[in-house]
């Protein structure tokens, strides 16, 4: 028998509710039955639960407590819940009170990758590439926009009609980014782009097939020989999780500053200093832009400066840094490929106001940057490090690349998949030179023009 129909049944006369609590509602659906019912029960615990109580049980025991309570409520009220149904009302409820409702179980599912919630009844999830529809849902716009401002109150933010739009991220790093109304027409908007607790590593990548070990082993000895490093990709094709990937070669005894919009990088060195950007407060004051933070850091005697994403004005200021001194800095940016990317630092670079012929333009970036790392996402939602380009120099207005690596795809499965291979273009770099300043050898047998299917 569905909730729905026992709890016709059961909507006869039963015992008095608690003041305020109310009896459960018509039930037209199960679903809309159980949400109701659900909202009723969180209403009646929170009014006997007090914050002390709250603060001071653990986990364990507030689960217990609550368990309690329900149990009560349910008894008094003479709901017709089975066991089954009274254990996943406790887990949601602890949610609802503890965590971010709904979202906690996707949260906790290591396959899901981003969260897209578009309004209160419509979530989408991605899992190893591809969107899907869940069966999760907020009980209305309001419950939604309450688990956003929770999110963004914990990292000192705010989200409200005058300011509509903001990133956030949660304990884990996970990106967040909402927008409500008046912006977002049909409802509050959000959107979770994972980075959990266990950043892949490159040893993940190459059993994943994002690159290969004699790919590895080139990008290892360039950040060995403090390379500057650009990492170019799409939007979702790993540009934050190869640059942490990267950034494990960095030798522990160096000072990393690391400049994001939401920190999200987990490096595992000693000695990382994190810095973050601050959006304007009410007034529209009080505003610290990457480019702010970028020329501060060069006044903390940083040996690598990582930027997470050159978005705008900063890229100057980064430029600037590779080319005095601060070798093996690292950033990432959007581009579908190494040219493109070099266009949108150009494109950049005439943000700042700075007159600029083309000319220096691209001597400027050609000395700043030695390689960039082109991702992609196939259409099998796998992605990979498609390649590995090395900037040689400028001649007149154009900067010359040289690729070393890159995937050669030859067509799609009929599971869908992509068929292709890496393989090395037979270049040797120039950059060879300073990996032997740097004590760093390589076989020349990584350069070796062969594929691998």
């Amino acid at each position: 028998m569905s909730l729905s129909q026992r709890l016709k049944q059961s909507s006869g006369p039963h015992p008095p509710s608690p003041p305020g609590s109310g009896g459960p509602p018509p039930p037209p659906t199960d679903l809309e039955s159980y949400q109701k019912l659900k909202s009723t029960l969180h209403s009646a615990i929170v009014e006997k639960l007090d914050l002390d109580t709250i603060n001071r049980l653990s986990p364990t025991e507030l689960r217990d407590e609550i368990a309690n309570l329900l149990g009560q409520i349910v008894a008094d009220r003479n709901l017709p819940l089975n066991r089954r149904e009274r254990e996943q009302m406790v887990q949601e409820l602890l949610d609802e009170i503890l965590g971010l409702g709904p979202l906690e179980a996707l949260l906790h599912d290591p396959s899901v990758s981003d969260i897209l919630v578009n309004t209160s009844g419509t979530i989408y999830v991605e899992r190893f590439g591809r969107l899907e529809l869940t069966n999760f849902r907020f009980r209305d716009n309001d419950h939604l926009l309450q688990t956003i401002n929770r999110i963004v109150a914990r990292v000192g933010r705010r989200v409200d009609e005058t300011s509509p739009m903001v990133d956030a991220r949660l304990h884990d790093g996970s990106r967040v980014n909402a927008i409500i109304p008046p912006l977002a027409v049909d409802g509050p908007i959000l959107s979770i782009r994972r980075f959990g607790g266990k950043p892949l590593r490159i040893a993940d990548m190459i059993i994943f097939e994002s690159l290969t070990e004699p790919m590895v082993r080139f990008l290892e000895g360039a950040v060995k020989a403090k390379l500057n490093i650009l990492i170019s990709g799409g939007t979702g094709t790993g540009k934050t999780t190869m640059l942490n990937a990267l950034s494990s070669f960095i030798p522990s005894t160096e000072r990393i500053i690391t400049i994001e919009d939401a920190a999200e990088l987990q490096l595992q060195q000693p000695h990382v200093v994190r810095l973050e950007t601050r959006p304007p407060n009410v007034e529209g004051k009080g505003e610290i832009i990457a480019r702010d933070l970028v020329r501060n850091s060069l006044r903390m005697r940083p040996d690598r400066i990582i930027v997470g994403e050159i978005r705008s004005t900063e890229v100057l200021d980064m430029l600037q840094a590779m080319n005095t001194g601060h070798e093996g800095s690292m950033a990432t940016i959007h581009a579908n490929a190494p040219r493109d990317a070099l266009n949108r630092m150009a494109a950049m670079v005439g943000l700042t106001g700075i007159t600029m012929s083309e000319q220096v333009m691209s001597q400027t970036v050609s000395r700043a940057l030695d390689l960039i790392v082109q991702l992609q996402r196939g259409t099998d939602g796998k992605r990979r490090c498609v390649s590995i380009c090395e900037v040689t120099g400028a001649e007149g207005t154009v900067i010359q690349l040289q690729e070393i690596f890159t995937f050669q795809q030859r067509g799609v499965g009929g599971d869908g998949k992509v068929i292709g291979e890496f393989s090395a273009t037979g270049t040797r770099p120039r950059c060879m030179e300073r990996f032997e300043r740097a004590g760093m050898t390589l076989d020349p047998a990584v350069f070796r023009a062969t594929g691998r299917r």
